[in-house]
């Protein structure tokens, strides 16, 4: 496969402004391997209700300024926070997937449907122009999330394994899992240390690779020294793309 075919596309996480240095740090750490704006942001419109974007106007300058340099804007939940009881499959997701961060996980589909619009409405008054689209926290949706995903005119989805359009999730647009990193604890970091690791050879054969950060990664040299690595590997043989590519 030629390396024009070949795709990577990066993604910041937990964009809000209780995290503008470390988005900061890690949008130029993207902007040395890849060149600048070639990554999305995922926005928190207010994250754990402790970081309201629609009160913090500087912020919201600073991203209208990375959406006219390129930079996707994808609406990333609300809160964050998961504030939903859980059983069956979705308790063990919720227990073992995230740390109390997967808020579309157990949301019915009146109230997923409701952040999903607030959301969109926010963001794109914000930056001025459509959302990218909807990538849940944690990637993780439950059945009210998806309902209410194929509603609300969001371009692209995502998750762990794949990109699809909202109403056509048996058709992705790019699968594969989504290279990523755990700062929580010692034990999550090792791990995801070794994932990218293997996942640097691994993973090349792939039309398209995702890669993507979360403001506690700048907090451990090794996650660091571990994204630049990645970075280096992938751009290769992988040109450093936009999620709009994959429906264009």
């Amino acid at each position: 496969m030629p390396v024009s075919e070949r795709r990577l596309l990066v993604s910041i996480h937990d964009v809000a402004p209780c995290f503008e240095s470390e988005v900061d740090r890690l949008a130029d750490l993207i902007d040395a391997r890849l060149g600048p704006a070639r990554y999305a942001m995922l926005v928190v419109p207010d994250h754990w209700g402790r970081a309201p974007l629609a009160q913090a106007p500087a912020f919201q300058a600073r991203l209208r300024g990375w959406a006219e340099r390129g930079v996707e804007m994808f609406v990333h939940g609300w809160f964050h926070r998961d504030g939903s009881r859980h059983q069956g499959a979705a308790g063990f997701k919720a227990r073992h997937m995230t740390a109390g961060e997967g808020e579309f996980l157990g949301l019915s589909h009146a109230d997923a449907l409701q952040r999903m619009a607030d959301g969109k409405a926010l963001i794109e008054d914000v930056i001025g122009r459509p959302a990218a689209g909807f990538i849940a926290p944690a990637w993780l949706y439950g059945p009210g999330a998806m309902q209410a995903l194929a509603e609300c005119g969001f371009p692209l989805a995502e998750d762990h394994f794949r990109v699809w359009r909202p109403g056509h999730e048996d058709k992705p647009l790019a699968k594969g899992p989504v290279v990523t990193w755990a700062s929580r604890s010692t034990m999550r970091t090792a791990s995801s240390l070794a994932f990218a690791a293997l996942a640097r050879p691994a993973l090349q054969p792939l039309k398209t690779l995702r890669l993507a950060v979360h403001p506690g990664d700048v907090t451990k040299p090794s996650i660091v020294g571990s994204v630049d690595a990645t970075l280096r590997a992938f751009s290769r043989r992988h040109v450093p793309g936009r999620y709009a590519d994959l429906i264009e």
